[in-house]
């Protein structure tokens, strides 16, 4: 009432049906699910803020309250991983930079894979479910990202081409809204939108390499998102797998309280109906 006085502006009374419709939905909840959020900087919590409200929004919208695991990838081993995720509804790696915890994430995204647990990957997280899939079910065992190390052979991972050689680091990422194209209507990603033409926010350097395009999507890899032009790989998927997702990009940014993000809800619908946890 104060600012519209001051403005000048007539004083409303605010409709807040819309709001209070969603703060009885959040305290109504009936079901509970827990996500493995595995990463790096865990010892951090707010450095995962966006991804941690979009899995709350995408609870409300899916009737469950969600619990969080935070799993430090650098803990995590061959020895352990079974016991840090068991019982989780569903995994997610989120985005990162630098080599630190990378083998840790990569151990999770195996486990999601092999015990059929709905994972999510971020951005980093997409590119890791890239690198352990080629390293387990391709057999390349020394697959890796050129961002991590510059002694693999198969970089599954590299820099984008016009960035060879770019040093200074903080203009030259792909950053911001870039659209993409929704390859196949069978896929998870086209049941979360329900389009085939989308928009998300991107910050990154590195891509997937597509020197290997055709040895992982022989293999069984989908890539189930490119750019309009073909050029880029945006999303990748495990067919057969009851939702297992990598996005080049970042969809918690677009998430909101009253409007879960597409794949955020669809990761958190599948993470319910796990039976494994």
């Amino acid at each position: 009432r104060v600012a519209c006085r001051k403005l000048g502006l007539p004083v409303v009374e605010p409709d807040m049906a819309r709001w209070r419709a969603m703060v009885e939905k959040i305290h109504g909840v009936h079901r509970h699910v827990t996500i493995a959020l595995v990463g790096k900087y865990t010892g951090l919590h707010d450095a995962y803020l966006s991804v941690v409200e979009s899995l709350f929004h995408a609870g409300t919208a899916c009737d469950a309250e969600v619990t969080i695991r935070w799993v430090d990838s650098e803990t995590l081993t061959p020895e352990n991983v079974e016991q840090m995720l068991a019982g989780c509804g569903g995994v997610l790696v989120p985005g990162g930079f630098g080599d630190r915890g990378i083998e840790g994430m990569i151990l999770a995204a195996q486990y999601a894979r092999e015990h059929q647990v709905p994972y999510l990957g971020i951005c980093l997280g997409m590119q890791i479910a890239v690198i352990e899939f080629a390293r387990h079910v391709v057999g390349w065992a020394d697959a890796h990202s050129a961002e991590f190390t510059a002694m693999t052979a198969h970089p599954v991972i590299d820099l984008m081409s016009d960035q060879v050689g770019v040093t200074a680091k903080g203009g030259t990422m792909r950053l911001g809204a870039y659209p993409c194209k929704v390859v196949s209507r069978g896929s998870r990603t086209y049941q979360a939108y329900g389009a085939e033409e989308i928009s998300e926010r991107h910050r990154h350097r590195y891509e997937f390499n597509n020197e290997y395009r055709d040895a992982l999507t022989q293999a069984g890899l989908e890539l189930a998102g490119l750019s309009p032009d073909g050029r880029l790989v945006e999303i990748v998927e495990l067919p057969g797998h009851p939702w297992f997702v990598g996005v080049q990009f970042h969809p918690e940014l677009k998430s909101r309280p009253n409007k879960a993000h597409p794949l955020f809800r669809a990761f958190i619908a599948a993470a319910k109906e796990n039976r494994s946890c």
